[in-house]
């Protein structure tokens, strides 16, 4: 799956958050991603602030309207003074924004159950790509200024409009950013031990959606215990996955033994049948069928017959924990398919009892505050909503979903980085202990 990224350009976004002052605008919705019904724009954008509707249509007109109130599906007609519609021509060079505010106690948009509907323009008109006009409605508008005439709509966006990216007064998860902290980490990486003498090392499988870092994450990984950035596995920002094989990768200190833990990575999903990661293969790689550098597929899962195909197993060649790797930024426009998937996914690690945590990486997108300092990471509202969303998308706790950066464009390390990536590989392994904990005591019930 391609990323789902906003059809505005630079220069248009700028024009339309100076209407604001200082913002910053949040893709919620994408009308040709998630559809053209209702339902889906309310599942998207529902109780998420102050949000702006931007449609655009082939007269090269870009118009919509802004709400600085929740849509909550009340059913009621809104009285809210900050609204108004606006429109600009982007194909002219520096067009100045026309923008219509309703009248003082009149309504400025009706919250039910249709696409953004502001009276005088009903966005997803129908459940398609149109747009009903009606000026005088709530707001009355020249509709040549407007949208030219054209209804038809070639796409239609909306966004969350942030006023910068607030902080909580004191962090929500406790963390130490200092040098010691640093070394205890990968200290504690090194020396630790599997509680099963037939295995040595951990095996961590990342699973995620085209881009979302899997490859990314193992490259960072690697960096911190090497001392300087690394790049060893494929990345990059391809509509489809760069990992096309099943790759099993352990990871070596300066001079060190391997550390005790291999991670594994995967094709990304993607949310159309036939394409991406396939269920089966994925089962077959959690009860460690699959061999290292396996080819996959995407016509045929990996069967008994397939060359290569390991048919005993042992609890070393088996999936330890599972990682669900989900870009920060694109949280709330992870499509329905796409959900569904990693639904599925849940269900079948869930059967083989293997415990499953949420990397959500390039927290730097997805905050402002937290690409100015890493250290914010935990103090940022947006952030926390976000990984509070995923717990509940995913059906896991919210102490399962672990935030980091990883190194994608630095030459040198950043030891506030490093501590992120530590932490994170810390909670993997101790997801891991806990299935190794489980097998020994199934293995002193059956004694």
């Amino acid at each position: 799956m391609s990323a789902v990224t906003s059809r505005l350009t630079k220069a248009q976004e700028k024009k339309i958050c100076a209407m604001f002052g200082h913002a910053r605008l949040s893709l919620l919705y994408k009308a040709s991603v998630h559809g053209y019904q209702w339902n889906h724009f309310i599942n998207k954008c529902i109780r998420q602030g102050p949000t702006l509707t931007v449609a655009y249509n082939n007269s090269g007109l870009i118009f919509g309207g802004y709400i600085s109130k929740d849509y909550a599906q009340t059913g009621q007609n809104i009285i809210d003074e900050k609204a108004f519609l606006f429109s600009f021509d982007e194909k002219e060079q520096n067009p100045s924004a026309y923008r219509i505010t309703s009248q003082p106690g009149q309504y400025a948009y009706t919250d039910g159950n249709t696409g953004p509907n502001f009276g005088a323009l009903l966005f997803l008109h129908n459940n398609a790509a149109t747009v009903h006009s009606n000026p005088g409605n709530f707001y009355n508008f020249d509709p040549i200024k407007m949208h030219g005439n054209d209804l038809q709509l070639i796409e239609c966006e909306v966004y969350r409009v942030e006023e910068g990216c607030a902080l909580l007064p004191k962090p929500w998860r406790s963390i130490q950013w200092n040098p010691e902290r640093r070394k205890e980490l990968m200290d504690s990486i090194i020396k630790w031990r599997p509680g099963i003498n037939s295995v040595s090392q951990a095996r961590l499988l990342l699973v995620g959606s085209v881009g979302a870092g899997k490859s990314s994450f193992f490259n960072s990984v690697c960096s911190v215990f090497k001392g300087h950035v690394k790049i060893q596995a494929n990345t990059g920002t391809a509509a489809t996955s760069l990992t096309t094989q099943f790759r099993t990768y352990s990871i070596r200190g300066c001079g060190e033994k391997p550390l005790p833990l291999v991670i594994c990575d995967t094709m990304g999903m993607e949310q159309s049948l036939n394409a991406g990661l396939d269920i089966d293969d994925y089962t077959s790689i959690l009860k460690g069928n699959v061999p290292d550098r396996y080819q996959f597929n995407p016509a045929m899962p990996i069967q008994e017959t397939t060359p290569g195909f390991r048919k005993s197993v042992g609890v070393k060649d088996k999936i330890h924990c599972v990682v669900y790797v989900i870009d920060a930024s694109k949280v709330k426009l992870l499509p329905d398919r796409m959900i569904e998937k990693f639904a599925a996914f849940r269900r079948k690690a869930n059967l083989l009892a293997i415990p499953q945590v949420v990397l959500m990486t390039k927290v730097d997108e997805a905050c402002p505050s937290v690409a100015d300092d890493l250290k914010n990471v935990y103090c940022s509202k947006n952030l926390e909503g976000m990984m509070r969303e995923v717990a509940v998308q995913l059906g896991l706790s919210m102490g399962a979903v672990i935030p980091v950066k990883n190194y994608s464009q630095e030459f040198e390390l950043d030891p506030i980085t490093d501590i992120l990536l530590l932490n994170a590989v810390t909670q993997m392994l101790r997801m891991a202990e806990s299935y190794f904990d489980d097998l020994a005591e199934d293995e002193e019930k059956t004694d």
